[in-house]
């Protein structure tokens, strides 16, 4: 895409600004690092642009708070005080959802998974949220928790112009075939090939 044109123009009837504001399905998936930090920071341009903004962690405990955690959810607040940015919501799988209620503290993680695309499906449809993140869902889909063609169904018929980032290792082909956007961080180094372990500002 050199000086920013597209080498295809399809005859699909539409105007170049019609083409340029459809929504985006984007995949961030491979072995590389950096696919989480690269959605979170489309989430930074979004709030800028004033979109609400709605982050899903799959996997990752809902007891660990990320850095990225702390900085959206301020920057929400700060759109609550001032009308600045959009709003942010960020949810965190198991005891994370907030519409989930668990008995006697135990958690199923394939059910919790299975309620949280439930919940995402209600939001696509009410088109709650311009910019969805769904962080680390390649893997409950790879489990069998989540079915990829209803993923897939639910994404490409969603209505409106809601931008949807998924992010995780082993994308599902079927996943990637219906993505508008599919980028694959290849591991060339890591600190841990070293025995470096994750700091500080860097992992979380």
């Amino acid at each position: 895409m050199p000086q920013g044109q597209p080498s295809v123009v399809p005859d699909d009837g539409l105007t170049t600004r019609q083409r340029r504001n459809l929504p985006l399905l984007a995949v961030h998936t491979g072995d590389g690092k950096g696919k989480s930090t690269a959605a979170f920071g489309l989430a930074l341009r979004g709030w800028n642009q004033g979109w609400r903004i709605g982050v899903f962690q799959f996997v990752k405990s809902a007891k660990w708070r990320i850095g990225e955690q702390t900085v959206l959810e301020r920057l929400g607040r700060l759109h609550e005080e001032t009308g600045e940015g959009g709003p942010v919501e960020w949810h965190k799988m198991g005891s994370g959802w907030s519409w989930i209620r668990h008995r006697d503290g135990a958690e199923d993680h394939a059910a919790a998974a299975a309620q949280g695309w439930k919940e995402i499906k209600r939001r696509l449809t009410e088109q709650t949220h311009d910019l969805l993140i769904l962080d680390e869902f390649t893997y409950p889909i790879a489990w069998g928790w989540v079915d990829v063609e209803d993923v897939v169904a639910a994404l490409e018929s969603r209505p409106g112009r809601q931008h949807v980032v998924i992010t995780g290792r082993r994308a599902d082909p079927r996943l990637l075939e219906a993505a508008d956007l599919v980028t694959e961080m290849t591991k060339v180094k890591h600190p841990m090939d070293a025995g470096r372990k994750g700091q500080r500002g860097i992992e979380w």
